[in-house]
């Protein structure tokens, strides 16, 4: 069942399961390491009502964004406290408290801040081991140990992981019950959506949050951004096609990180205030029979 959106949608809020909030709608920064281009993409997003921005250790762009932020949010009479900010342990940092300690720490010093708002396990394995080895499991649990012990001392606001299948989550929650997860950011889009993951993440209190909204844009593929379907339904509210895919995201209640270099698409991403008919929900949902993946695939690792 469609649901009417916030009329503001920059000022929509996901509740996560320690208490605090999310916008429901951020600027990804995946792929953009240009210092020009993320300053430009900032400065248009705080403009546009963007409040949480997402970066990640291996995107190798946190010390642009920090100059960013130090030249824009005075400029828009903001302060660190008004930006909601999620950056990522690198897979080949997994390990040890002290390991995962000392990523976040540099990602910290990357970005000029004290702490981070959201900071998230990136992949369910690290590098060293092959999907089929039986120690992803083991080291999974030791760096979430470290997560927990960042978030317990009050150095990070919240912590999540990123590309966990149910597995992942039921044995992480299995091996430390106390604190769960309170995002898991996952590619979902029309051409593939995992249901169950959604309905596990809801039962458990676990915002997910898409990546990859628009199919494989940043991969330089507009075979779901400019499928038939999506044009018809855009062309009958009136948005953009992009604005159809991020829009399907919220009405399921699954928070969204677009990311675009463009001002004009900057600004449709986060003006979302139309609903999706049932009708066309169904539609856009019978797209995920191709089952089309663009980015890392987690369903083999152990």
């Amino acid at each position: 069942m469609a649901q009417a959106l916030d009329p503001d949608v920059s000022n929509t809020m996901c509740r996560l399961n320690n208490g605090l909030s999310m916008p429901s709608v951020g600027l990804g920064t995946y792929r953009v390491r240009s210092p020009e281009v993320i300053m430009k993409m900032v400065d248009e997003a705080l403009s546009a009502g963007y409040r949480l921005f997402d970066t990640a250790a291996v995107y190798r762009n946190e010390g642009h964004l920090q100059k960013a932020f130090t030249t824009l949010l005075p400029k828009h009479g903001l302060d660190r406290d008004d930006i909601f900010i999620t950056t990522k342990l690198s897979p080949a940092d997994h390990g040890s408290p002290d390991a995962v300690k000392k990523a976040y720490n540099q990602s910290l010093h990357n970005l000029g801040i004290d702490y981070a708002d959201l900071y998230l396990i990136h992949f369910p394995k690290a590098p060293k081991y092959t999907n089929d080895d039986k120690r992803n499991t083991e080291l999974r649990h030791s760096t979430w140990s470290g997560m927990v012990e960042l978030y317990d001392n009050g150095l990070v606001n919240s912590i999540g992981v990123s590309n966990f299948t149910v597995d992942h989550l039921t044995q992480l929650m299995k091996v430390n019950h106390r604190v769960v997860p309170t995002v898991n950011q996952v590619e979902w889009h029309p051409f593939y959506y995992q249901t169950e993951l959604l309905e596990f993440c809801k039962k458990n209190d676990i915002v997910l949050q898409a990546y990859c909204s628009l199919g494989g844009a940043s991969m330089n593929s507009d075979e779901l951004l400019n499928h038939p379907c999506v044009t018809k339904i855009a062309r009958k509210l009136e948005v953009s096609n992009a604005q159809v895919l991020l829009g399907w995201a919220l009405q399921q209640d699954i928070a969204i990180i677009p990311k675009s270099t463009t001002p004009e698409h900057i600004r449709q991403n986060i003006a979302l205030n139309f609903t999706i008919s049932s009708e066309d929900m169904l539609i856009l949902n019978d797209l995920g029979s191709q089952k089309i993946k663009y980015a890392w695939d987690p369903s083999g690792v152990v």
